[in-house]
């Protein structure tokens, strides 16, 4: 069974409408890319997608109640919900800083869950 999906590329500006032609779950064909790179794009997209995973989790004692956090690397789409809910039992203790890796290899995905916000230590 042929399937076909439209994906409009983000590795640019330029937003191509890119087709992939997929038969038993095996890229056949790809039309409409502008560049190497909106083609590698588009195949991945249809093959195995991946997403940054962007999120808050509690900062204790901090000046801030939460610090924003962000995987190191794409993860596979499918387990953003997975991940998700890990996260939602993780807290750190401030003081936090920009680059600290708060998870390492999260589910064995190899990607660690990075801060993106500096927290600093409220003092009791």
């Amino acid at each position: 069974m042929t399937e076909e999906l439209v994906i409009t590329c983000i590795v640019c500006p330029m937003g191509c409408r890119i087709r992939v032609l997929k038969k038993d779950g095996e890229v056949i064909a790809v039309k409409g890319y502008s560049c190497p790179r909106g083609r590698e794009y588009a195949v991945q997209e249809a093959t195995r997608p991946l997403r940054v995973l962007m999120t808050v989790i509690p900062c204790i004692n901090g000046d801030l109640p939460v610090v924003s956090v962000k995987t190191s690397k794409p993860i596979p789409r499918d387990k953003l919900l997975e991940v998700s809910r890990y996260l939602a039992s993780v807290s750190v203790e401030a003081p936090v800083e920009i680059g600290d890796v708060i998870v390492e290899n999260i589910l064995g995905l190899g990607a660690d869950i990075v801060a993106t916000r500096p927290c600093k230590r409220v003092k009791n």
